[in-house]
């Protein structure tokens, strides 16, 4: 949009492609900086802390940390080096050229992140649980879909992406935070595929998601984290203190009886629900990274102990109620659902209140 007073092609429309520019341009130049450093951090790892996990029977946490630090990098450049290669052959312009690169986006973000999750199964002893088990492939033709999940644990957002493109066959329009944009590859390819980086550049999030959500069609899923952030009990008290002084003393009494998740920010879902009211929602429970949640946690934690275990349920369009009063103690219902289950099936590791 042209601020008030510019004309077409003026500075105020110069200012968004000049900043996304630059930005880009330094967090690749910092991801070539990084590379050799991490390759060496890899390589001392090895050899320095080999002697120690052999003699300990350790669980070479150095190694394993190291290693995928250095992979993800690699990684990451790969993704440079793809996006290079689409821009070449399907230069911008042309709506249908828009949808095809869109499609060669989410193709390569598959790949990368099907990398990253062999990776750390390999490394880290990932596994993943998910019931009831996913359809085949059949996104294309269920339609749109609102996907409303849990946030706890590093890399919890990355493998509900992966999951939704090589097993359920969706192409995720996500919600993100405006810090990942540091991720050059991130950057560039989810800049080629419907996406929302919060907050916004206008400070209007709530019009963003519905504006996201909008623009769904079959195979479509909008991917969004209600909590806002990945839990953890401090978050969570703050949250309740939040909705205390805001006046909202009896959705903080029921946030207190959910011990395992955040309150939800409902504004963002109430927008998606409004703008696509023909699309079904999709509740996505997660519990086995919840104590891997900083980097005191991720040298102590892993490699992981227990699996990942996912579990998600579908409410028709139809059975979302009219209004967003009533539409938000509806989320919270559903939200007390996945704290009950998270409660059911967290292992011993979890972060809890």
């Amino acid at each position: 949009m042209t601020a008030p007073g510019a004309r077409a092609g003026g500075p105020a429309r110069l200012t968004g492609p000049l900043v996304t520019g630059l930005r880009r341009t330094l967090t690749t130049a910092l991801l070539l900086a990084l590379l050799p450093v991490v390759a060496a951090l890899a390589v001392a790892a090895a050899l320095l802390g080999a002697p120690v996990s052999l003699a300990t029977r350790g669980p070479w946490r150095p190694v394993r940390i190291a290693c995928f630090a250095l992979l993800y990098l690699l990684v990451d450049l790969a993704g440079l080096v793809a996006a290079a290669w689409l821009w070449a052959r399907r230069p911008a312009g042309g709506r249908e050229g828009g949808q095809q690169r869109a499609a060669d986006a989410f193709a390569v973000l598959e790949r990368l992140l099907s990398v990253l999750r062999r990776a750390g199964e390999r490394l880290f002893r990932l596994r993943v649980e998910v019931t009831p088990p996913l359809p085949d492939g059949n996104g294309g033709a269920a339609g749109p879909v609102l996907v409303l999940a849990r946030h706890a644990g590093t890399g919890d957002s990355f493998l509900l992406l992966q999951t939704l493109l090589s097993r359920a066959g969706l192409r995720p329009h996500t919600v993100l935070k405006r810090v990942l944009r540091a991720d050059p590859a991130l950057d560039v390819l989810v800049g080629r595929v419907p996406h929302c980086f919060l907050p916004s550049s206008g400070g209007r999030d709530q019009d963003a998601i519905g504006d996201l959500a909008a623009g769904l069609g079959p195979g479509d899923a909008l991917v969004l984290f209600p909590e806002g952030g990945n839990f953890t009990p401090r978050r969570r008290r703050r949250a309740i203190a939040s909705l205390r002084r805001r006046g909202a003393a009896a959705r903080a009494r029921r946030a207190e009886r959910m011990h395992h998740v955040l309150p939800p920010r409902d504004a963002g879902a109430l927008a998606a629900i409004a703008a696509a009211p023909t699309a079904d929602v999709v509740f996505v429970a997660h519990t086995g990274l919840d104590a891997v949640h900083s980097v005191r946690t991720v040298w102590s934690r892993l490699p992981l102990r227990e699996s990942v275990r996912a579990h998600w349920w579908r409410v028709p369009a139809s059975h979302v109620p009219a209004g967003d009063d009533a539409r938000s103690e509806w989320l919270l219902t559903q939200w007390a659902r996945v704290d009950r289950w998270t409660a059911g099936h967290a292992g011993p590791d979890a972060t809890h209140a």
